[in-house]
């Protein structure tokens, strides 16, 4: 796997290059402000002992505090802890949030661990980071194999340690501890916004389009129900295990019951059982990356049949593979962009929370799709008219908006 943090900073470097920006917010911008590494000592059910290492990675914190996910999984590294709060950083600024870019991570792996033990985990990570989180400084929210109950144990051990309640130190919570209406599908919906978006400034119909979804999380699983719902045709999806293909379609909600009963999408009878990577190269009108970094390099990139990549998942395509993909006409549509849902919700969230005030999903969606809707008509806008990509027009205007913000503040002291 390319190293994310790497891609992160060349994908700066670019566009940094583009923009003409100074040398001292070039030097400033490359690099997080912050980054804290944690012991994570948890007692495991069979009495012993096991230390894992934590992260949490502040990019930038000019336009508002740090937000940003935390993930558990054992492949998390520090590299990409900082990669993902860089993206972060650009990713709010796109959608002209009042926040800047952070990331954390525990390196373990949950699906070996008991509820128990996760909760014991969760709650030594947040006192380890708990001076530098907070509704002003840093929110965490959902990431890779977390979820509103982790949420609800970080807000808890936080509120324990400040001596009150403090719902607003992280999003993605349970509705009823402050929770927002539309969270949970909040970026598959994003997903969803940015492919109606894209088809109708291009003046396409959408007809039967077909759909793969590389990865069927929770943005994956929502991602395929609107999309089906909306006419699109879902031909193939995978997880961890391995994917189904069925040129003729897949029923989304037959696929997300086997997916619950069975654990995997490989269940699926009604579909071909075939690899995770052959997944990737099957033909479709749209692919939706929904996994991991990296999951489409210079070695496979030339196997691509979509059309459209639609990046759910964050770094999904390196650089190299870019290039590769602009030279075969294939559009992608960035992470930045495209799944920026969840950021804007947990941004509603926060909102409802700091204001004790609460929306309905009604008012939440309409939101989302409005602010969706303004942010790929900037990017594309400026896209047609320096003749860029996607991808470098995004990033163009987040890091001028947080270039910007710097210049400013300036520097202190």
């Amino acid at each position: 796997m390319e190293n994310p943090w790497k891609i992160a900073q060349q994908q700066f470097d670019r566009s940094a290059e583009i923009l003409g920006l100074e040398d001292w917010l070039r030097l400033k911008l490359r690099e997080p402000r912050r980054v804290i590494i944690v012991s994570v000592p948890v007692k495991m059910d069979d009495g012993t002992l096991k230390v894992f290492t934590g992260y949490r990675s502040q990019h930038n914190t000019a336009r508002g505090p740090a937000k940003g996910g935390i993930r558990y999984h054992q492949d998390v590294t520090l590299d990409e802890v900082k990669a993902l709060s860089m993206w972060m950083t650009w990713k709010c600024a796109v959608l002209n949030l009042p926040y800047g870019g952070g990331k954390g991570g525990v390196r373990c792996n949950p699906k070996t661990m008991s509820t128990g033990e996760i909760e014991r985990l969760t709650r030594r990570y947040t006192s380890e980071i708990f001076d530098i989180i907070g509704p002003e400084k840093d929110i965490p929210a959902p990431d890779v194999n977390t979820d509103g109950q982790v949420m609800a144990w970080i807000m808890d051990t936080y509120s324990v340690l400040s001596g009150k309640n403090v719902p607003g130190v992280v999003t993605g919570k349970p509705l009823d501890i402050g929770g927002s209406e539309g969270r949970n599908a909040a970026t598959g919906r994003g997903v969803y916004f940015t492919l109606l978006n894209y088809f109708r400034n291009k003046k396409q119909s959408i007809g039967a389009r077909s759909v793969i979804i590389q990865g069927f999380g929770n943005a994956g699983r929502y991602a395929a129900m609107l999309l089906e719902s909306a006419g699109f045709k879902v031909v193939g999806v995978s997880d961890s295990k391995g994917a189904v293909y069925n040129q003729n379609g897949i029923d989304v909600k037959d696929l997300i019951r086997v997916k619950a009963e069975t654990t995997s999408v490989v269940n699926y009878k009604e579909a071909e059982k075939i690899s995770g990577e052959e997944i990737l190269y099957k033909d479709a009108d749209v692919l939706i990356p929904a996994a991991l970094e990296s999951a489409i390099t210079y070695a496979n990139a030339d196997r691509i049949r979509a059309k459209i990549i639609c990046e759910a998942a964050n770094g999904p395509v390196s650089n190299e593979a870019d290039k590769i993909l602009q030279e075969r006409g294939i559009i992608v549509l960035p992470d930045i962009l495209a799944n920026a849902g969840g950021v804007v919700v947990s941004y509603f969230e926060w909102l409802q929370n700091m204001q004790s005030y609460y929306w309905t999903e009604q008012q939440v969606n309409e939101k989302l799709e409005l602010m969706m809707k303004t942010a790929f008509d900037n990017v594309i806008t400026l896209a047609e008219e320096k003749n860029i990509t996607l991808r470098e027009s995004a990033l163009m205007i987040a890091i001028k908006r947080v270039a910007e913000a710097s210049k400013i503040k300036g520097l202190y002291p």
